[in-house]
């Protein structure tokens, strides 16, 4: 069995699943799962396994470089993302884009990369987005 297929395996009973050595697991929602594990775990060499997958979040697995990624859903703004940068990726449904929790707008996380196609960058925007939004501890 590869890391994608052991990753998407258990992505039926977490959010987002990561197989390297091991298998990382999260039932965390948002972005904030993969910014955990950027920081904490690192992706190098690894593969991903989420329920959704944007622009955002294939930024921060171009920059963590994962080796291939799989979306339950995917954009059209993170499969574009994914291909410029040659990470193999599938996917079970491919959407224009991901929208925000209510339904109303665009994702927050997408909206913060809308203008930013470096990955170190995004990475940067992100991780302010998510500790403004964050409520202090």
């Amino acid at each position: 069995m590869t890391r994608l297929e052991l990753a998407k395996a258990e992505l039926k009973e977490h959010s987002i699943c990561v197989a390297g050595e091991g298998v990382t697991v999260s039932d965390g929602r948002g972005i904030a799962p993969v910014l955990a594990l950027l920081e904490h775990d690192g992706l190098r060499e690894r593969a991903v396994a989420d329920k959704i997958v944007g622009k955002a979040a294939a930024l921060l697995f171009v920059y963590g470089g994962v080796e291939a990624v799989y979306a339950h859903t995917l954009s059209e703004g993170g499969r574009a993302v994914l291909e410029e940068y040659g990470i193999p990726y599938e996917y079970g449904t491919l959407t224009q884009k991901i929208i925000n929790r209510a339904g109303t707008d665009i994702c927050p996380m997408e909206r913060t990369v809308l203008e930013i196609s470096d990955p170190h960058e995004a990475y940067l925007a992100l991780k302010a987005k998510v500790a403004l939004l964050s409520p202090a501890e």
